[in-house]
Parts: C-alpha cells; structure tokens; sequence
C-alpha cells in the first residue's frame, strides 16, 4: 500500500480564520436575578460549561464551571442567591471578526478559557479553548493524520463526520476554491487508501497489482462536502475472473461500503468498482475508451463525462497511467466524438434570459433559485473537458485543464483567464452556500437565491454566466456547424 499523501494546510491557520467560524451556536444567556442553582441548571440541561449573565443586550458577566466550584460550593454560598454575585464581571470580548489567533492570545494571557463574542455592542456567541483546540483538529494536515490512526470502519466514521467542519472553516477563512476542493478531495482520498489499507489487512494481499481510481468530482480534485462516490477497479490483465474475481469483489465492498458509512454515499448511477462492469482488467478497460470515442452514443457520452476525469488513488499507478496515455493519444483525432461531446455539453446551459438577466428555477421544490452547479459549474467543466479531449491533454483538474489548453491553443489565453474568473467566482459561491447551510444544520446543496447576493454580486453572476454562454457558443460553430 501507498505512504499516506502529505498534504500541505498553509490556508487553514489560526491567523487567518476569524472568529465567526469558531461559533457553533447561539450564547445561553441567563439574568442577573436569577438563582445559582437555576443557573447551574441551564448549563446542565444545555450541556455547556459557562453561561452568560445580561441585562437585555448588555453584558454583565460570565459564569463557569470553576466559578461554581470555587465561589459556590467550596465558599459554602447559599444557592439561591442571585448568580450575578458569582460571575465575572470584568469580561473581556473579541470581535466577531477577529483572528482567532488573537482569542487564543487573550486566553493564554489572561489565564482565561471562555471568551464572549460580540458584534458591535451585541453578544453573539461564546469561544472556548477547546474550540481552539477542535478547531486545530479539524485542519486538514491533523484530520489525514487522524484518518490513518483508525482501524475500522466506525472509527473511520467517526473522523469523516469532521470534514463538513474543514469546509466550513476553509470558507470562513476565505480560503479559494480551487484550494478548498483539493483538501476535500485529499480527505476522500485519505479515507478511500486506509479503507484500502483495512481490506488488505482483513482479505490479504491481492493475488495481482490493481489500481484504484477516483472519477468524477474526486477525481478532478473538485469535491465538497456531501459528495457521492465515483471510483473504479483497474486489474491487470493477468486477473482472472474465476480465481481472483472473490478477491476483488469482496475488497470493493469492504471499500465502497466503508466510503458509504462515512457519507460518501453510493453512486446513484452505479459507477462504482462495487459493479462488476467498471472492476475491469486493463485490456478490458481500454475496449471500453475506444467504444466510447467510436461510438459515441448518449449512454457512452454520460459515461466519458465520468471515466475521463479519473485520477490515480492508490495501488499500482502505471495501470491508469499508461491507459489514459494510449486514450488521450487517440481523442485529438476524433472529431465526430469531439462533436458529440460539445453537443452533450450544451445539454447544460447559464440561466440567462434573451436580456442577459437571470432565470431562476420556476416551480418545485427549488422554486426561485438558480442551481449553481448544473447551469454554472458543470458547463466549465464540461467546456474545459473538450479543450483536453480535443489537445490531447492529460490534466484531469479543470483549471489545469484551462491553463494547458491555452498552451494547445485550443482557447486565447484571455478567454482562459475570463474562464478561470468565471469558475473560481461560482465555485466560491457554491462553497459558501453550503457552509452555511451546514452550519444551519440543513444539508449542503447547489440551489442559490440570487437575493441572497448583493448587487454587485448578482452583476458578477450574470457576467459569469455570460462569459461561459459565450464560450459554448463558439465551441458550437467550432464543432456543430452544419452537423446535426
């Protein structure tokens, strides 16, 4: 099995997160007159261990477990006298929009474990060290390491349930999109190699080399947090179904399940290496790739969309790699593929009206919203898929895909630069929509209220959108003129 990756975290410090992300709900506040002992009973049946004292909006102090123990019990003081007599009152705050760091450094100065959050002259929440603390637990170099310190798949579990926290603090942080989906994608790929790692351990070693890869959002290195899973088997070509086919479908269980359990659920569409079709030897694999590129029907273009965009996870690398060398080496030349593949990509187009104004969805459940990835996400990767496709380029991440297609010159590097303005401009969005929907305890999705944005965000979306209708456009006359 492979090392674990080693993955660099230089967004995700204490300096540059701020306060907010550290909030994870509302203060438990309590009045002055209020009773010792009914005070101690809120931060029971809260189950926290300090309580605010207000006075309406003012703040008049704070009360903490050891305030109970030393003010209280220790000094035998009647528990019914009002609780303002135990608190502290000279608080000290941070700002809501303070470094964190800078909380830590109030702490670790004042020899003080819980401190007030304002914004403005208003309480909004209350920091402890172990906030910190879980919150230097949740980076992404500590959550990888801890990924490969478990030994089951509950354990495993219980780590994977963390990374909708890293999201949500990668973009409390303002860290870029493009970043944020390589981290979430290094934690899938972490969990994917010791769930490997696990099988082997239970099954034994495998009776030929394999290589295990991601496809998709994953593979790509674009994931976010509530992701299903896309993953295949690469065999090599010595398998043989009858004596090493138990091997390999128990080792894709164990993994796919696993995967399962820790919230990457299944993949509707079955394109998994759990399904006997897409857990293949080589050979295999590669009549697959040139029926795609030579007969492109619809099903063939959806599964391409997929199994193109595949990375390396773990196993033996040359497998993948010499596969998608002997493909790429081949899709330059095949225009009607090329064809079909634009065509299929128009299938998703911006949600512009004739005036250049937004459409929003009209109806159903998501009535009045715009799907950000659908009608703004997907057309990029799909336009930057073409670009590879048709320059032969092995880059599965799609701004790498944009910046070497530039080099192809299969698009101006201004148009690059505008796509890639585009792409970082409505992934960002999408991040941010869903942190705060996790943080709200709602599932993450990709459906966005414009009226959630300011004006001049909403201009921005538009010419986002404008840029990418464009580009379809051209790619149209480019491959469609005259054909269908």
């Amino acid at each position: 099995m492979p090392e674990p990756p080693t993955c660099l975290d230089d967004t995700l410090t204490l300096t540059s997160t701020p306060v907010r992300s550290l909030l994870r709900r509302a203060p438990i506040c309590v009045p002055p007159e209020l009773p010792v002992r009914a005070a101690a009973q809120t931060m029971r049946e809260h189950n926290v261990s300090s309580v605010l004292v207000t006075d309406g909006d003012t703040l008049r102090g704070i009360v903490t477990d050891r305030d109970l123990r030393n003010r209280v019990l220790a000094a035998g003081l009647d528990p019914q006298r009002p609780v303002i007599e135990v608190a502290t009152t000279a608080v000290q705050t941070v700002d809501i929009g303070d470094a964190a760091f800078d909380a830590l450094l109030l702490m670790a100065r004042l020899n003080i474990h819980h401190v007030p959050v304002t914004d403005g002259a208003r309480v909004v929440g209350l920091i402890s060290s172990s906030d910190l603390q879980q919150r230097q637990s949740d980076s992404a170099v500590v959550l990888a390491q801890a990924i490969y310190q478990q030994d089951s798949v509950a354990e495993l579990q219980a780590v994977a349930a963390r990374v909708p926290a890293l999201q949500r603090q990668l973009a409390a942080a303002g860290t870029s999109a493009h970043a944020t989906g390589r981290l979430v994608s290094a934690m899938t790929d972490a969990i994917t190699t010791r769930l490997l790692q696990l099988a082997e351990r239970a099954l034994g070693p495998a009776p030929v080399p394999w290589a295990w890869v991601a496809a998709g959002s994953q593979g790509r290195n674009e994931q976010t947090a509530q992701s299903d899973q896309d993953n295949c088997l690469v065999l090599d070509d010595a398998y043989d179904a009858a004596h090493h086919g138990a091997y390999f479908e128990a080792l894709a269980r164990f993994v796919c399940d696993g995967l399962n359990a820790c919230g990457y659920v299944y993949c509707p569409g079955e394109m998994m290496a759990l399904t006997p079709m897409w857990r293949q030897p080589w050979s295999r694999w590669r009549e697959y790739f040139m029926r795609w590129i030579e007969t492109p029907d619809p099903k063939a273009l959806m599964l391409t969309c997929v199994f193109f965009d595949q990375r390396f996870v773990a196993g033996e690398r040359a497998l993948l790699d010499t596969l998608r060398a002997e493909v790429l080496a081949r899709t330059p030349k095949q225009r009607i593929f090329l064809a079909h593949m634009v065509s299929n990509a128009l299938t998703h187009t911006p949600p512009l009206n004739w005036l250049g104004n937004l459409q929003t969805i009209r109806g159903g459940e998501h009535d009045g919203t715009i799907d950000l990835k659908h009608s703004g996400i997907v057309p990029i990767i799909d336009l930057a898929r073409v670009y590879a496709l048709a320059g032969g380029i092995g880059a599965v991440n799609t701004r790498e895909r944009l910046l070497h297609s530039a080099d192809s010159g299969e698009i101006t590097r201004e148009r690059v630069r505008d796509l890639l303005d585009a792409l970082e401009f409505l992934t960002t969005l999408r991040v941010q929509h869903q942190a705060r929907r996790l943080e709200a305890g709602q599932p993450a999705d990709n459906f966005l209220r414009p009226d959630e944005l300011s004006a001049l965000e909403q201009r921005h979306l538009k010419d986002a959108f404008a840029v990418v209708k464009a580009l379809q456009g051209v790619l149209e006359k480019r491959y469609l003129a005259g054909r269908f």
